[in-house]
């Protein structure tokens, strides 16, 4: 009670201070109103306390910059005056709210006396000394753009040592740091164990942290953490009944709105005692529950009482469990609530600092600029201390400084010139400083790509941005591979099993130059089938420590963008001596399986081997021979574009083949299933490009049988692999794990589904799987609404990555692959395209090694101790034995295999490089897809100008503010705000979750900026559509037009009435490009005669 107290006497001293002043608040409001620039900022000193800061430190600003300050709605949130006072959520008294001090309301927070100011700021800081301003990096750079202002917006940073010693005592936590999309001021950070990651809302509580950075972050207390969007389960009901309110319990960010009453309070209290009795040192540790952190932007490094009582004291921690299990038992005891946390350091930049994309806001400037002409009678030179805003490309990042005499020297001429095509040209710039007392980083050009609407600078821009390298390889490189022609050594021939009259054939796309993985099949007696995958024996090629090794690894894997691919391997090896050609001898690692009726293995064999392919199929001639009949075999299968036959192999062979591994493959699927593992897949778009290689158009595709068959022969030998591998070298294993879905993710998707009366049921994969299964079936004949749930089942998925066994050695558990259901799995199937499957046939290569090592040193054959370490029965006592222990590590000196350390440098990288091939992927298609809808003509617009791509979408989400739409045609989602739009009216009617959307006639009143009406629709006059459609059709044409025809997509009218799952026409245009980032806009389409 005694912090309560002491909140009423600061609310109430607080009023008697505002009340005192107010003649001298009126006295100073003509003042405020011709510069509101110089308003007063509450900023935090070096001592922790907030105080406001002095006219001239305000006044020391650039013009430039104050102008920016007052536009800038992202640094509302920033104001230490709305992080101190309006993160204290309101107290109640006697029934009655105190008032609440928005910043709409035009006046300033009570300020609370001396006293009592550092009674409240020493519950939130126990260590002053802790919130001391550090001396400021770079600072001659930053003072040219912040003047003589010494103001403080973000916190400090904790030291190296500050950092550590809080990681050991379990006070703080280190995560990756990942902002959403749609909304910058969202931040997510994902700890290791924990499965709910912690939200990480608003710039200040971000303190500078950028997409992609690793950062450790401060827990909230309990008590502000909001409930989790979309829980919905019988625990959760039974709370809101009682005392305990997860809906009532918001962030305080969130609170000052008369949202809190006695009860809240009362619920408050309860919530802290029950966590302090469960994990904490009891109740008397939440004595300041009510007060938290009252000034949010003051971080102090010293453990809450708050924090203890969700986590329980650092000696406490040592004694039993660490805080990541503490918090996995709040989380697990409270499943509705969502920690909350700040980030108190950057302890790893993210590489994508160095390489920001986007567009110089030359409008802007030359606005700035404008404004100075009218006020001077000569034009004024450009002086050091302006500056040059860039937008990011990406929304993720914030926008960035840049200080006009850091500009490239053709930039700068060409704003002296106020030359507007600069607008266009696409740039990369390196973030160089991010001060505490800057609202935005400070940062400098680094390239220059040109115009933004090109196809090819739009290109160069995402693989730089990406630090993709597409250099041509180095002479060093070169000089480590084999001269062409090349053949098959004699004497690697005699090293290897000789597999060159087996039926060996490869199945990839039509357009793949780079063939690394080969099938074939053979019938046994018994009813078994032996099932062999080859693959590309790369690692012959790339020796361990070379030049060609080390220029590899950095690029790690090859990238591909439709119509342009960047190689991790030089095209001679990749793509000629390395590829498994038909028709050539090569070098290869084959697996065998015996495999009975049932899908069961009963045996295996691996081992490097030399074999010729005898043809290569695409995947759509794989899928003619499993849909096709006997009756290809009397035709002339060369003339219908099939592949030529090498060897003295016949098509009936192939086709045999083919049918055999698709049935195989089919079984083996099927009892993948049901063992647990989990298939999402899609319809994708595939584009159509011309000779100039620009895309024009697309089609979805989907996933044929062909490609399963593939995929399921693959899945199995990466499985063997991982098996050899982890069982020869423990400690020195590459593998790849997949962890369990994002818990907050997932109770989001099991709520969205239990409310519209989908059973799911994620206990497990196998379950998860199940129920989709079942929920599949049941919406057979709506594929659209099985995209779209399909969509939110990936969300809650969490990236697979790469990892060194020896890391986890103490953590086998965590090694597992949830999506596919499997104990271990790696990488092994793709050498040609990924670096992790080079260092895993090392470790293959070590293992089959040393077997014959092995046999020599006891003395005995090959084939008594063959697959003694890589067979299906690994003897452990050989593998333990002196021999065995010498032989495993003989050859792995040979063959290269790493040490732990280097390993999980190794896996780290792959890691890295392996989500920024992906990150350029989805660039790619983003890109590809803007550039068809540019190229659509506009078949409804009587502008020209205007393009638009009429199409149909689905209602994946619908609230208040906006709804998300789903675009089956391009597999995209898109957000729709109508909130606060000119002209329209939005109804949104909460009991039927049902959303009215109407055309206003008449301008709304009052003050406030209101969007207009041609952002979020797309309006068509009647008579329009109907002169449209009676000049297209033909003049011979005698039947009248009934409707719309089939291809074309007819427009909805005013009244719109729109609920979840509903399908609303909608027109999709390509958005920016010369004038701004690229995106996919999407807006209603509407016919109204009041357009």
């Amino acid at each position: 009670m005694k912090s309560v107290v002491l909140a009423e006497q600061s609310v109430k001293t607080g009023e008697r201070i505002e009340n005192g002043d107010k003649e001298k608040k009126k006295k100073q409001r003509k003042t405020n109103r011709r510069s509101k620039n110089t308003s007063d900022l509450h900023v935090e000193g070096s001592n922790g306390r907030t105080s406001g800061s002095k006219p001239k430190d305000c006044t020391s600003l650039t013009k430039q910059q104050r102008l920016d300050l007052d536009n800038t709605s992202e640094l509302e949130a920033m104001r230490a005056s709305n992080v101190a006072f309006n993160s204290t959520p309101p107290m109640y008294f006697d029934g009655r709210a105190e008032s609440c001090y928005t910043r709409s309301s035009g006046r300033s927070p009570p300020v609370p006396s001396a006293e009592i100011s550092r009674q409240l700021l020493s519950k939130s800081c126990p260590d002053p000394r802790d919130c001391e301003q550090s001396p400021r990096m770079d600072g001659d750079l930053f003072q040219q753009i912040e003047g003589s202002s010494q103001r403080k917006i973000f916190s400090s940073h904790w030291s190296l040592d500050a950092v550590k010693e809080a990681l050991e005592k379990g006070e703080a936590f280190k995560a990756p740091f990942r902002v959403n999309a749609h909304n910058r001021i969202e931040a997510y950070c994902k700890i290791d164990g924990v499965p709910t990651d912690i939200l990480i809302t608003g710039n200040i509580s971000q303190n500078r942290a950028v997409e992609g950075d690793v950062v450790v972050i401060k827990l909230d207390p309990f008590s502000l953490w909001p409930k989790m969007k979309g829980f919905v389960t019988e625990n959760v009901a039974k709370s809101e009944e009682t005392n305990i309110s997860p809906e009532k319990d918001k962030p305080l960010s969130n609170l000052g709105k008369g949202e809190i009453n006695a009860d809240n309070k009362n619920a408050r209290r309860k919530h802290a005692v029950d966590v302090a009795e469960g994990f904490g040192n009891g109740p008397s540790t939440n004595k300041s529950s009510v007060i938290g952190q009252g000034a949010m932007n003051c971080v102090g490094r010293s453990s809450t009482p708050l924090l203890e009582s969700c986590l329980g004291s650092p000696s406490e921690q040592k004694g039993n469990c660490t805080a990541v299990e503490k918090l996995c038992a709040i989380l697990s005891s409270f499943p509705y609530k969502r920690p909350t946390g700040q980030v108190v350091a950057v302890v790893e930049k993210s590489l994508v600092r160095d390489s920001i994309v986007g567009l110089l806001d030359v409008q802007g400037w030359i606005h700035y600029k404008e404004g100075d002409a009218k006020t001077s009678k000569s034009p004024l030179p450009l002086s050091d201390d302006e500056y040059v805003q860039l937008i990011p490309a990406d929304p993720r990042f914030p926008k960035l400084i840049v200080p006009f005499h850091v500009l490239p020297g053709s930039i700068k001429a060409r704003l002296e010139s106020i030359d507007p095509t600069l607008k266009a040209e696409l740039v990369a710039a390196q973030i160089m400083d991010w001060g505490e007392g800057s609202p935005f980083p400070l940062a400098h050009i680094t390239h220059i790509f040109g115009r933004g609407s090109e196809l090819e600078p739009q290109i160069n821009a995402i693989l730089y941005q990406n630090s993709v390298c597409d250099t041509e390889f180095s002479s060093g490189s070169l000089a480590s591979l084999p001269r062409v022609p090349w053949e098959v050594p004699e004497a690697e021939v005699q090293r290897r099993k000789d597999l060159r009259d087996l039926c060996v054939l490869t199945i990839d796309p039509s357009t793949a130059t780079d063939l690394d993985d080969a099938l074939s099949v053979q019938s046994l007696a018994g009813g078994f089938c032996r099932v062999g995958v080859h693959i590309a024996d790369v690692s012959y090629f790339v020796l361990p420590d070379t030049a060609l090794d080390t220029e590899a690894q950095f690029r790690s894997t090859s990238v591909y963008m439709l119509q342009r691919k960047v190689p991790m391997l030089p095209p001679l090896l990749s793509e000629n001596v390395g590829s498994l050609n038909p028709g050539a001898d090569r070098l290869a690692f084959s697996i065998f399986w015996d495999i009975n009726k049932e899908g069961e293995v009963i045996d295996h064999w691996i081992g490097r081997t030399v074999i010729r392919s005898c043809c290569k199929l695409s995947y759509d001639h794989a899928q003619g021979i499993i849909e096709g009949t006997d009756e290809m075999l009397r035709n002339d299968v060369a003339e219908n574009g099939w592949p030529a036959l090498h060897g003295s192999f016949q098509w009936s062979d192939v086709i045999r083949s083919v049918k055999q591994l698709s049935e195989i493959s089919t079984i083996l699927r099927q009892k993948r299933f049901r063992n647990g593992a989990l298939q999402l897949e899609n319809s994708k778009p595939v584009f159509v490009f011309d000779e100039d290689g620009v895309p024009y158009d697309f089609v979805l595709c989907s996933t044929k049988v062909s490609n399963f068959l593939v995929e399921e022969f693959m899945l199995l030998a990466n499985t063997t692999a991982a098996e050899v591998i982890s069982r020869a070298y423990p400690d020195s294993s590459l593998l790849r794990k997949h962890p369990e879905p994002n818990m907050r993710k997932l109770k989001e998707f099991e709520g969205f589904c239990s409310k519209h009366g989908m059973d799911l049921d994620v206990s497990s994969s196998g379950q998860f799987q199940e129920s989709l299964e079942k929920i599949t079936e049941n919406l057979k004949d709506d594929s659209v609404l099985l995209d779209i749930l399909n969509n939110y089942a990936v969300k809650p998925m969490q990236l697979a990555s790469y990892f060194c066994t020896g890391n986890l050695k103490d953590n086998v558990a965590e090694w597992g692959h949830y999506a596919l259901a499997v104990p271990l799995y790696t990488h092994f199937t793709s050498p040609l395209r990924r670096y992790a499957d080079i260092v895993v046939h090392r470790a293959v290569a070590a293992a089959i090694e040393a077997e014959m090592l092995y046999s020599k040193l006891k003395q005995t054959s090959i084939e008594e101790v063959r697959g003694c370490f890589t067979g299906i029965r690994f003897n452990k006592d050989a593998a333990e034995s002196m021999e065995g222990k010498e032989a495993l590590s003989v050859a792995g000196l040979k063959y290269g295999v790493p040490s732990t350390e280097i390993l999980s440098d190794v896996a780290a990288h792959c890691n890295e490089r392996k989500l920024a091939s992906r990150r350029v992927k989805d660039a790619c298609d983003k890109l590809y897809t803007w550039f068809v809808l540019k190229k659509k003509e506009a078949k409804i617009s009587l502008i020209p100008s205007v393009q638009v791509f009429p199409c149909e979408a689905r209602v994946m989400n619908l609230g208040l503010r906006f709804m998300t739409i789903y675009i089956s045609k391009l597999g995209i989602e898109r957000r729709l705000y109508y909130d606060q739009i000119e002209g329209l009216c939005a109804d949104w009617l909460e009991a039927t979750s049902t959303l009215i959307l109407n055309k206003l006639y008449f301008k709304r009143g009052g003050r406030g900026y209101f969007k207009p009406l041609k952002e979020v629709a797309y309006i068509v006059s009647p008579c329009d559509l109907c002169v449209a459609k009676c000049s297209a059709m033909s003049v011979n044409d005698t039947e009248p037009s009934e409707g719309v025809p089939k291809d074309e997509v007819a427009p909805a009218v005013f009244p719109l009435t729109i609920q979840l799952f509903s399908t609303i026409p909608v027109v999709l245009h390509a958005v920016g490009g010369d004038d701004g980032p690229l995106d996919i806009g999407a807006r209603l389409y509407v016919t109204s005669y009041y357009s």
